[in-house]
């Protein structure tokens, strides 16, 4: 993953999480985000969004997070944006699962909104090369 973590697009379909999730990844993290309520909007806004890095969440109604990530993957723009997943689905098998759909990493849901910028960083250096 080159460079610096600048713009985020993010889908999730609840409003509440979307609205806390994206107040601090803007205001702790300094993060732009593009923020989507569905996998089918986050696939339309994905070409002009220069997204460094795709946040969705698992469970969405009509086209789910793995199927949005494997859209994605067939946006150029987007072809090799790291993904990361967000849900409350985090068996070790299930993270297996996520990580062999070509996410980088998984965070589980309830997440601490305070520490989201920093888990996301954390991940983002970690995936550096």
């Amino acid at each position: 993953m080159p460079g610096e973590l600048k713009r985020i697009l993010y889908a999730e379909d609840e409003s509440d999480i979307r609205t806390i999730a994206v107040t601090v990844l803007e205001a702790v993290g300094g993060f732009a985000v593009i923020a989507c309520a569905s996998g089918r909007e986050a696939v339309e806004a994905a070409p002009g969004a220069s997204a460094d890095l795709i946040l969705l969440d698992v469970m969405m109604p009509g086209m789910d997070g793995p199927a949005t990530l494997k859209a994605l993957r067939e946006i150029p723009e987007t072809a090799h944006t790291p993904a990361i997943f967000i849900t409350a689905k985090v068996q070790p098998g299930e993270i297996e699962h996520f990580k062999a759909l070509g996410a980088i990493d998984v965070i589980a849901k309830p997440f601490d909104p305070m520490l989201l910028s920093a888990q996301i960083r954390e991940i983002w250096q970690r995936c550096s090369i």
